[in-house]
């Protein structure tokens, strides 16, 4: 028999939640557990801290133009052509030019993501080479 899910119950935790509104909401429930838990209340606001740090550490990284490509959509030949036209800060130096993620441009429909092959995950070796010989050839 599997067991429930305590996550998919509990009615408090919005399924559109998103990393950057959980600071504010872990420092809410530290204030709500202070008059109870002290020590509880202090893991949470330090947790919060952590992830806001974190998520500006992302926010602010130097990107070259190919990790920028790989993370836009763009191509770097593009990014290029935005540097050099001014549409886009250069973070970096004249001839090594650093795009800041939080300044990338994101293209609505072409982002290069992969995705995983979830049903070869924990799969035998027959069954991963049944696949390759199976799978449809890209060209």
């Amino acid at each position: 028999m599997k067991a429930p899910s305590l996550v998919a119950k509990c009615p408090e935790r919005p399924a559109d939640l998103a990393p950057r509104d959980l600071p504010a909401r872990w420092r809410s429930q530290a204030e709500g557990l202070r008059p109870f838990a002290e020590s509880a209340a202090r893991a949470f606001e330090q947790a919060a801290d952590e992830l806001e740090h974190a998520l500006h550490a992302e926010t602010d990284a130097l990107l070259t133009l190919e990790q920028a490509a790989d993370a836009s959509g763009y191509s770097a030949d593009y990014l290029g052509r935005m540097l050099r036209s001014g549409r886009l800060r250069n973070a970096g130096r004249p001839h090594a030019p650093r795009i800041r993620r939080a300044d990338l441009p994101r293209r609505a429909n072409g982002l290069r993501t992969r995705v995983p092959r979830s049903h070869l995950i924990g799969a035998t070796p027959g069954e991963i080479a049944r696949a390759v010989v199976t799978s449809k050839a890209r060209s």
